[in-house]
């Protein structure tokens, strides 16, 4: 909402806009009326809106044109004031002062107008009959009200509705001609539906109606009052009530209700509430609150933010497979302004057989998104609603900032949960296909489907990316794999900062081995960040590597662990040892250079990681079923 509004009064001379502003300013009528009223600044705590408002009068005989238009571009709400017992003072509203008003704005932030009829203390009879074919024939004119600045009636109404003009305004929710909401209203009206629709059932029960009505006017609403509104929708059209729960039509009608009656505040209040600035646009402030994100750290989802998640899979997961069917992501994101997730996700996470992406896989995706783009995971959240269904101050409030990687490493502890590994290699090694391992796809699984995926993803459907789940000492934790494109000379620091590196090699290609020696004496043979070589296609025949020393030389040379046998050319489902060894290496750098030689250290890290897979998803499913 606005910081302050300023009001504008214009009109011919001697119809009484300086004393309207005296009456207002000394609540009487003055004696003696100055040509032109100073500009006055009526404090926030005493107008009905809590904003400081600016009223500001206009004198022909005291002010040139060009002053008049400056007026004009700088106010929020202009008064067009006429004289009710003076007929050619109202035809100067239409023949003058709106043509001049609509000439000096900018068509598309056209500035409310009212029309002001003074002196109703010297007539009988209202100018109305008037004045209404002028409001239905101007778009721009919010309402019309007549006063008399002598006796002081609807001296603080008119300032009131100008105010409102400007803070609630008409034109951007409701077409007068069609006595309908305009689409952009329907459109955030009904965002805002789908968002306090927290069991996605298309109703509004009275739960879910209560924790709306305390969310936006902070008070409940009492059982007797939430059946008269439903009695309303009900006497008015027949699908708006439906098992006792408002439907998105009766929503709808209501809020066309309350501006039919005169109450857009209402309206208003909700879509502030959620987010929404005067053009109906969700504003940056609400998207992209502040973060701070010192060097060296990262961005995860917290506890709340993963419980939200959740929450919002459950209620579109319609038929409890724990996977979203196309048609119910896309039922999950229509609360979004476009569809946020594109084909590459699904091989980027897990899926079932369908392809369909699974809960883990759902969450591997939030948990990528916040990692490697913050402000877009903010975004996302925004549009679902977390800091409204949370009742926090801003998304911000979902977000984990981790410590300083250096600290970590002083301390050799960490609590980050999230570990990126780079995966590098030349041309043809293996890389995209140790990737889609990590999400359980193999060259040679049972079903068929997934054959096709790992050995014809098309180019569009790439991803760079792969995220799952690994258990380290019975720790969950997640482990986010990039392959990185192998133009040695174009490596950049995004390329090279992570916290595992893997040099992947085709023992089948004898010019293979060569690119990884080559990055890792050129970027990372000085690095702290732990190194393992992938001998990959490990079902193949092995060929001698046209390089000065063998992979194991090499190796050995620069104290690495032996190259790590990789193969996903296989009829079993793919081993997450290698992935757990790799996430335990990112948590502690400091035992993979002193243990990488001692074989206990592999078996500690991947003890209890199967065990640990199949209990949290039974766990899942239990929780489910007592949903």
């Amino acid at each position: 909402m606005r910081k302050d509004v300023r009001i504008l009064l214009v009109g011919e001379p001697k119809v009484g806009k300086t004393s309207l502003i005296m009456s207002l300013v000394s609540e009487e009528f003055p004696d003696e009326v100055p040509l032109r009223a100073e500009e006055i600044t009526i404090p926030a705590d005493v107008t009905p809106e809590r904003v400081p408002t600016h009223i500001v009068d206009y004198s022909e005989a005291e002010q040139s044109d060009e002053q008049l238009y400056q007026e004009i571009s700088k106010a929020n709400v202009i008064c067009i004031v006429y004289s009710v017992n003076n007929k050619k003072s109202i035809e100067k509203v239409t023949s003058h002062w709106i043509p001049l008003i609509t000439d000096r704005t900018d068509k598309d932030s056209r500035v409310p107008l009212i029309l002001v009829g003074n002196k109703s203390d010297l007539v009988e009879h209202s100018s109305m009959e008037t004045i209404l074919p002028i409001m239905n024939q101007y778009q721009d004119i919010e309402t019309c009200v007549e006063c008399s600045a002598k006796n002081l009636k609807n001296i603080s109404e008119l300032f009131y509705y100008a105010q409102k003009a400007v803070l609630h305004p008409t034109g951007p929710l409701y077409c007068p001609e069609e006595k309908e909401l305009k689409s952009s209203c329907i459109k955030a009206l009904t965002r805002i539906f789908k968002v306090s629709d927290l069991d996605n059932d298309g109703i509004l029960n009275d739960n879910e109606l209560n924790f709306f009505q305390r969310t936006c006017f902070n008070t409940p609403l009492a059982p007797q009052a939430l059946e008269d509104v439903k009695n309303v929708v009900r006497r008015n059209m027949t699908d708006g009530v439906k098992s006792n729960g408002l439907t998105l039509k009766g929503f709808l009608f209501l809020h066309t209700l309350f501006i039919q009656r005169g109450r857009h505040e209402t309206t208003w209040t909700v879509l502030r509430r959620f987010g929404y600035d005067d053009d109906l646009e969700l504003t940056q402030e609400y998207l992209f609150p502040m973060i701070k994100i010192p060097p060296d750290c990262t961005t995860e989802l917290n506890h709340n933010a993963y419980l939200f998640l959740q929450s919002v899979f459950d209620k579109h997961d319609k038929d409890r497979d724990c996977a979203l069917s196309p048609e119910e992501v896309k039922d999950l994101f229509k609360v979004f302004p476009y569809m946020p997730w594109g084909p590459d996700v699904n091989n980027t996470v897990c899926t079932n057989d369908q392809g369909w992406i699974t809960y883990q896989g759902y969450l591997s995706q939030w948990t990528l998104t916040t990692y490697l783009d913050v402000q877009r995971s903010l975004e996302y959240l925004g549009y679902l609603g977390y800091s409204i269904i949370y009742e926090q101050e801003s998304q911000a409030a979902a977000i984990t900032v981790t410590r300083n990687k250096r600290i970590d490493l002083q301390k050799k502890q960490t609590q980050r949960s999230v570990f990126r590994c780079n995966v590098l290699g030349a041309r043809g090694s293996g890389k995209s296909g140790f990737l889609q391992a990590f999400l359980g796809r193999n060259l040679q699984v049972r079903e068929i489907k997934d054959v096709k995926r790992q050995r014809r993803i098309k180019e569009d459907h790439k991803s760079l990316y792969a995220i799952s789940t690994t258990y380290v000492y019975g720790q969950e934790k997640y482990l986010l794999l990039h392959e990185v494109m192998p133009d040695f000379d174009f490596l950049t620091e995004t390329d090279l900062a992570c916290d595992v590196v893997c040099l992947v090699y085709d023992i089948n290609n004898p010019r293979s081995f060569e690119y990884c020696a080559k990055v890792y004496k050129q970027y990372f043979i000085d690095s702290k960040t732990p190194c393992v070589v992938i001998a990959a296609k490990s079902d193949l025949h092995e060929v001698r590597q046209h390089y000065s020393l063998s992979a194991h030389e090499f190796c050995r040379k620069h104290k690495l662990h032996p190259p790590q046998p990789f193969t996903c050319n296989t009829t079993e489902a793919p081993s997450k040892d290698l992935y757990t060894r790799l996430t335990t290496m990112a948590m502690y750098p400091h035992m993979a250079q002193a243990d990488l030689k001692n074989s206990t250290f592999w078996l500690r890290a991947s003890v209890g990681a199967t065990v640990f897979a199949v209990l949290g998803f039974a766990m899942y499913r239990a929780l489910l079923k007592q949903r």
